[in-house]
């Protein structure tokens, strides 16, 4: 399983749901907004320290960027 793309796919997904553009969410959690792209897009590993600032700036535990339930299984 691709973490990054996992992970990514999370960011994105609950920044969309809280009506933030990556610009703000970047902005709250202390990002350059480039970073955060890549981070969406599944080509930067965060580290925990990154994944804590976007949690607490969207309202989440870290643990919610980790769900894999809606992706498709390696292979597929």
């Amino acid at each position: 399983m691709d973490w990054n793309r996992v992970v990514g796919r999370n960011v994105r997904r609950l920044r969309l749901a809280r009506k933030l553009t990556q610009e703000d969410l970047a902005g709250e959690a202390g990002l350059a907004m480039r970073h955060l792209g890549r981070i969406e897009r599944g080509t930067s590993s965060p580290t925990v320290a990154i994944l804590a600032r976007l949690a607490e700036a969207m309202g989440v535990t870290p643990a919610d960027f980790l769900t894999a339930e809606d992706l498709p299984k390696s292979g597929q």
